[in-house]
C-alpha cells in the first residue's frame, strides 16, 4: 500500500476540438511531473473540449487518444485517468479511462448527462459505477454533472478518493466549490475537482477551481486558481485512516442500492 498517493493535477485551456493539439499539451505537462508522481487527472473531453460533435470526435473503445494515455502512463509509471468523446457499440458515451502504469484499463460512462447542453441527445449514459484499487487506494472517478447527484457518489464500498472530471462553466462556479466540499464530508473521503480554463466553441467561460479536499472538507490544494496550471498534492491515507477511526460517521449511513435506472 502507498501511505501517500502523490497525485497531478492539470488544469488547461483546451483547444476547441483539436485532438492533437490537446495530446501534445497534455504530454508536454506530464513530462514536466516530478518523477514520484502516482496519479495523473485530466479534464472531462481533455482532447476535444464538452462537444456535443460526436459524430465526427469519437472514436473507437481503446482507440488513438486512449494508446496515448497508455504511452503517459508507462513512460511516467504513473496512473492516468480523464475522458473522451468514444463509439461504442452503436452509441457515444462520454467514456472515463483509469489508465494503470502498467497498461491495463478500467473504464466509466458519465452516468448523468447534461441535459441543459443536450448531452443526453448525443450520449448514452452509463449503467455502473467504478471502483478502483490502485496502490492500496481505493478510487471512486465521476465525471462533470455526476458532482450534481450525492446518492450516486454515496461512499457505499468504503472509497479513499473520489475524483471529477469536468468542463464546468464559471457561471455555476460557485456550485462547483460548495459541491466538492461536501461530498468530500458527506462521503468522508478524500475528494478531487479538475476543471479546465478558457472559452470553448459554444462560448462557454471556463474558470478552473481545480481543487482537493480532505475527509472533513479542509481544501489541502493551493488557493482557486483561475489559469492554467499544474499542482501535485499529496494525499494521505494513514491520516484517512485515523479520522475515520476518530468520527465513525460512516458507520450510520443509510443501508440502500440503486435499482431504478431509467431506460434509454
Amino acid at each position: 500500500m502507498a501511505e501517500i498517493l502523490n497525485t497531478a493535477l492539470l488544469q488547461a485551456n483546451l483547444e476547441w476540438e483539436k485532438i492533437e493539439d490537446n495530446k501534445a499539451l497534455f504530454e508536454r505537462k506530464i513530462k514536466e511531473l516530478p518523477q514520484e508522481t502516482d496519479l495523473i487527472i485530466l479534464p472531462e473531453m481533455f482532447s476535444t473540449g464538452f462537444s456535443m460533435n460526436a459524430e465526427n470526435l469519437a472514436e473507437p473503445d481503446k482507440g488513438p487518444t486512449f494508446k496515448w494515455m497508455q504511452k503517459m502512463a508507462s513512460e511516467k509509471d504513473a496512473a492516468v485517468t480523464g475522458s473522451l468523446i468514444i463509439s461504442d457499440g452503436g452509441n457515444f458515451y462520454n467514456r472515463l479511462y483509469f489508465v494503470y502504469p502498467d497498461g491495463a484499463s478500467q473504464k466509466y460512462d458519465k452516468r448523468h448527462t447534461f441535459t441543459l447542453a443536450k448531452e443526453d441527445e448525443t450520449y448514452a449514459f452509463g449503467r455502473e459505477r467504478l471502483i478502483v484499487e490502485y496502490k492500496g487506494w481505493k478510487i471512486c472517478p465521476l465525471v462533470c454533472y455526476d458532482l450534481r447527484f450525492p446518492v450516486w457518489a454515496r461512499n457505499t464500498e468504503d472509497y479513499d478518493l473520489l475524483i471529477y472530471v469536468a468542463n464546468w462553466p464559471a457561471a455555476r462556479v460557485v456550485a462547483w466549490d460548495a459541491l466538492l466540499k461536501a461530498r468530500a464530508i458527506e462521503n468522508m473521503s478524500y475528494c478531487i475537482g479538475l476543471n479546465r480554463v478558457g472559452r470553448d466553441g459554444s462560448d462557454l467561460n471556463y474558470v478552473g477551481h481545480s481543487a482537493v479536499y480532505d475527509c472533513l472538507g479542509k481544501q489541502i490544494s493551493s488557493n482557486l486558481q483561475e489559469t492554467e496550471f499544474t499542482e501535485l498534492v499529496k494525499l494521505n491515507k494513514q491520516d484517512l485512516i485515523e479520522t475515520r477511526s476518530q468520527l465513525k460517521f460512516l458507520q450510520d449511513r443509510d443501508r440502500f442500492t440503486i435499482t431504478d435506472l431509467e431506460e434509454e
